[in-house]
């Protein structure tokens, strides 16, 4: 550590050589020429207030892949004159960081902050996340880490009330663009492709600007006789899979999505994010769970065939396997998305359930309790119980509720698909009671 007492500013880092990638020649040199993220660079967003204000707060850079959290980070110490410490959650342990605190209280004591950047932060345990507080606390460094998950499921409580949370966009085409024409402004010569090759390769990198530049890259390196069209280019380039973890925040997003837009009755929406997770690799068998719950939930008995559907799916796909069975699963996920909607039954359950915990152990009327012994028919068990088979219209308006309890109602029909016609049926049931208690 030469510089460990050194009170001048380090000299600018030198440029990448030419042989280094692309994504790293074009890596931003100020935070204005920091793309997709003004939000928060800009005059006005939560990071332009900190620089102009030369202080830094310790935060967490939430964003996906690609989106500039490595570069944003090390252009903040850059902007207040702070030393730069980069460590990442991957290769680093308890006593890297020892190291890496040990040093930078030695700077605090010459007068030189630290900032010390975390990269994949969620990666340390709780523990280690705790190890991080009292030097945050007393300003030994300011820390930026970044995540691609969501904070809030994988960063402790004392963690968080101590850093602001910043989440960055992914790429938008407009930002993509721009980081092309920089590729093609650096490299001196365009793209060999078409305008629609263009677009289509913007379009398959799922916003993440690393990504699109090393594909441009792979693009400068090949001699064609002509621009390529999207075919070319698709022969050319792997397609970039979507950013799907499937114990992560993009796959209850994705599935949640998916409820809501069959609950909504939008079958376009409902294929699309059914599509979304099939194709990122999702277990079919968890996506067909769901949609028995959504038969169940928001649809019952409004159309009882909707259950049958899903089990139908399940058993479709089992037997057919992967990919003819997925077939199954969009029928049965069209179905739902189609079928008319009630959570009738969905409320009925939580009724009912509410109320058997309120009650206690009533005991049911002893009408319709069966007398096995002498004894019980003795106390009257039994007594008077019509069976309604054998009364007129099958139906004996007998009340069965405990003698010290009112009835109640938790299921309530409604007026859409087949429960209208069950409404019908218990309101003539209601009627019939109520002449015989009249």
């Amino acid at each position: 550590m030469a510089d460990l007492f050194q009170d001048d500013p380090p000299p600018p880092a030198a440029a990448p050589p030419e042989s280094a990638p692309l994504a790293d020649r074009l890596r931003p040199q100020r935070l204005d020429e920091v793309v997709g993220q003004e939000h928060l660079t800009g005059p006005e967003g939560a990071i332009g207030r900190m620089v102009a204000a030369g202080k830094l707060a310790s935060i967490v850079l939430w964003g996906p892949p690609g989106t500039g959290k490595t570069t944003i980070a090390r252009l903040l110490a850059d902007a207040v004159g702070m030393r730069f410490v980069a460590i990442s959650a991957v290769f680093s342990g308890v006593a890297d960081l020892k190291k890496v605190f040990a040093e930078a209280r030695d700077f605090a004591k010459a007068g030189r902050q630290t900032l010390l950047f975390v990269d994949e932060i969620h990666r340390f345990n709780r523990a280690q996340q705790d190890g991080f507080l009292p030097y945050v606390e007393n300003g030994t460094v300011v820390l930026v880490g970044a995540t691609t998950e969501n904070p809030s499921f994988e960063l402790n409580a004392a963690l968080l009330s101590r850093a602001q949370v910043l989440i960055l966009n992914r790429l938008d085409s407009k930002a993509l663009c721009r980081l092309l024409d920089r590729a093609e402004a650096l490299m001196d010569r365009p793209l060999p492709l078409t305008p629609e090759a263009r677009d289509a390769l913007v379009a398959t990198v799922d916003g993440d600007g690393r990504f699109l530049l090393n594909q441009a890259e792979t693009l400068f390196s090949v001699e064609v006789p002509q621009p390529l069209d999207p075919a070319a280019l698709s022969a050319l380039l792997h397609r970039r899979m979507p950013v799907y973890d499937k114990d992560r925040e993009g796959h209850y997003n994705l599935i949640s999505a998916l409820h809501k837009a069959i609950r909504g009755s939008d079958p376009q929406a409902a294929l699309y994010y059914l599509a979304r997770m099939l194709v990122a690799g999702e277990e079919p068998l968890y996506v067909l769970r769901r949609l028995v719950r959504a038969a169940v939930e928001d649809i019952g008995l409004a159309d009882p065939q909707a259950l049958v559907q899903c089990i139908a799916a399940k058993d479709t796909y089992d037997f057919l396997g992967s990919p003819e069975g997925e077939l199954a699963i969009v029928q049965a996920c069209l179905y739902l998305a189609t079928a008319p909607k009630s959570n009738g039954v969905y409320a009925a359950q939580k009724a009912a359930w509410r109320s058997a915990r309120d009650t206690g152990s009533l005991m049911p009327p002893k009408n319709i309790l069966n007398a096995p012994t002498r004894l019980m028919k003795e106390i009257g068990y039994g007594k008077g119980y019509s069976y309604d088979h054998d009364v007129p219209e099958g139906f004996s308006g007998d009340d069965y509720w405990p003698e010290d309890m009112e009835p109640q109602t938790f299921y309530r029909p409604s007026d859409r698909g087949f429960e209208k016609r069950i409404a019908e049926r218990l309101a003539w049931w209601d009627e019939r009671r109520a002449e015989k208690k009249s």
